[in-house]
């Protein structure tokens, strides 16, 4: 069968060259490989697939192993700047691979055929949701083995092996099977250069018996990736800017709103000097936390519907303007479809498009370019922040009992909000953590991640291995369910393993709380586990790591005063056990409007 089987005739890059996006803005990419021409015996397939990694910025490789991608694993991790992350399953690999490209600006997992492809699959999905540039890369089977009748081991049991491959062309945005030496320089390059250009995971497959041979074109050291900028159509931007200048400059109470999009379109410095320059109101959507300083002067909250920061949708949805940069607009973060908007007060501008209410249309813009263009051209207006101030009513504190009664979750992120810093990460698990952590006052340089679009329960045990990887002058502190955790617990082993510090509030509460609020039934109970003794087990002495239960105020307090003191080169794991009722009054709101939406009679035909 023809080596390129995997191109699929994408559209490829005018020439072999990329940047990395890092939290939303642009990185050079590393000049860190030797001029020196490299030895014949490290000129193999997978030595240079390894420099090609370290010089787009990845230093960590999240691997599971299995027969068919051993030899290419021994070459991968050669390269002495790699370094081998062995998770537990696929499924935490890729979402591994998730969080660590959300701090590094891409992230690479290496599985094996068709058993760990297909497993690691899901999380593959969720990053090409979230516009992370992933590299999957999978060790296939003996390129002697493609075009025969043969059937092999992991697959489904015929001779047809493009199964894996077929799965994979719906969830990334280039696939690549490399079973011929003379074109795998071409194709590792075009897939690589096509994850950085589009911000979406890639799929390359490397024959099992080519990884550790030599070629002429790996030779040398590789060339250094270029991907010529995307630039906007001069007049397409000019027209786009003036119409945008024009409606807003004529509103007498314009708002902004960031979203979700800012970070793929490196636009989030943009969107900050378009609020500097217009005085606006600015607010973001749920899943756009984390990408615009929450210390601006006029950061007024999340904009999330009936579900909002307090006086925040007051605000948005009473302006008689609003430019919201990156949106996605979901059942999701729509609170089922219930946001009181309407699209001819609206600018939406989009990563590459920008449409002013009703139309026009202006395509061939980018969002960077727009913002910053438009902040040259707006008129200051601080008339909706002013209305903000002067409505708003500073947040209460929860009522306080008596000593030791049980502890509520709304006193445990009360205490969580006193540790958050600049030097810290907050990971939000999928569940009721998403509306208690959109709370939280993040400081700058705070970083803040959770998956809202994909919402994949099980989601956070994986990307906060990756996303400490990543960032080890940082703590992530991971809000994570207990029902989630039960997904994915087995890599908290791999966090030991790699001394990582982060400290993990597992919220135990009997249940999956956020599908509860949504449809309740039986199949939402789970069976209680002991957390805290299965952490120890885990732990089995070897590495740091501190944990404890929680079931009071008095408790949590020490308990996060030895995280943060003696154990603060730990993996500190503190059990916190809440009612399975103890919700947040965002997610009872939310459940019901979902719900709503998720139970809507058919139209009649």
């Amino acid at each position: 069968m023809d080596t390129k089987i995997g191109s699929l005739d994408v559209s490829k890059p005018a020439n072999d060259v990329v940047c990395c996006p890092s939290n939303g803005s642009v990185s050079a990419i590393q000049d860190s490989v030797p001029t020196a021409a490299v030895t014949s015996w490290d000129a193999t397939l997978g030595g240079h697939l390894a420099r090609r990694l370290v010089q787009i910025g990845i230093t960590d490789l999240f691997t599971v192993p299995g027969d068919f991608n051993l030899t290419l694993l021994d070459h991968l991790i050669d390269e002495p700047r790699l370094t081998n992350v062995g998770c537990c399953n696929e499924l935490n690999a890729g979402y591994a691979a998730d969080g660590y490209a959300r701090a590094r600006g891409v992230g690479a997992c290496v599985v094996t055929f068709s058993v760990g492809g297909l497993s690691v699959l899901n999380a593959i999905a969720g990053a090409y949701s979230e516009n992370l540039p992933v590299i999957c890369i999978v060790g296939g089977p003996n390129s002697n083995d493609y075009g025969t009748n043969r059937i092999l081991h992991h697959t489904i049991g015929l001779p047809d092996f493009s199964q894996e491959l077929r799965c994979f062309q719906t969830v990334t945005c280039y696939q690549a099977v490399v079973n011929h030496l003379e074109d795998a320089h071409e194709l590792i390059d075009t897939a690589i250069s096509t994850a950085l250009k589009e911000s979406k995971p890639v799929y390359i497959s490397i024959s099992c018996n080519l990884a550790g041979l030599p070629h002429p074109t790996f030779s040398r050291d590789p060339v250094p990736f270029y991907i010529p900028p995307k630039m906007s159509n001069p007049n397409g931007l000019e027209a786009a800017v003036e119409a945008a200048a024009q409606f807003l400059n004529k509103a007498v109470k314009p708002v902004l709103v960031g979203g979700p999009k800012l970070r793929v379109s490196k636009a989030c410095d943009a969107f900050v000097e378009l609020a500097d320059a217009s005085s606006y109101a600015m607010a973001v959507m749920p899943s756009a936390k984390g990408l615009v300083p929450e210390d601006h002067p006029h950061f007024i909250g999340t904009y999330w519907g009936a579900i909002s920061t307090a006086f925040c949708a007051e605000i948005v949805e009473s302006a008689d303007a609003y430019l919201f940069a990156g949106p996605i607009f979901n059942d999701y973060s729509s609170v089922g479809y219930s946001l009181l908007l309407k699209r001819e007060k609206a600018v939406i501008v989009a990563p590459e498009r920008v449409t002013i209410g009703n139309g026009p249309t202006f395509g061939c813009v980018l969002m960077k370019d727009f913002l910053r263009a438009l902040a040259k051209r707006i008129k200051s207006n601080i008339s909706s922040y002013e209305n903000y101030h002067r409505i708003f009513v500073p947040d209460g504190v929860p009522v306080r009992f008596g000593p030791r009664e049980a502890l509520r979750v709304n006193v445990l992120f009360q205490h969580i909000q006193k540790m958050v810093s600049s030097q810290s990460a907050v990971i939000a698990d999928t569940g009721d953590s998403w509306f208690n952590c959109q709370k939280l006052k993040l400081p700058k340089g705070c970083g803040y991640e959770f998956q809202m679009q994909y919402g994949s329960i099980g989601w956070s045990v994986g990307a906060t291995l990756g996303y400490a990887q990543s960032v080890p002058e940082k703590r992530v502190i991971s809000c994570i369910g207990d029902g989630s955790f039960q997904v994915t617990a087995p890599d908290i082993s791999t966090m030991m393993r790699q001394g990582h510090n982060t400290i993990i509030f597992l919220i135990n509460n009997g249940g999956y709380t956020i599908e509860v609020e949504i449809h309740d039934g039986p199949y939402n109970v789970i069976k209680n586990w002991d957390y805290k003794a299965l952490v120890d087990a885990i732990h089995n002495g070897e590495g740091k790591c501190w944990t404890t239960k929680v079931r009071c105020e008095e408790e949590l307090v020490e308990a996060i005063e030895i995280a943060t003191g003696d154990k603060k080169d730990c993996l500190c794991f503190i059990e916190v056990f809440a009612h399975k009722d103890d919700t947040s009054k965002e997610l009872l709101e939310w459940g019901s409007r979902v719900s709503a939406a998720n139970s809507r009679p058919p139209n009649p035909q």
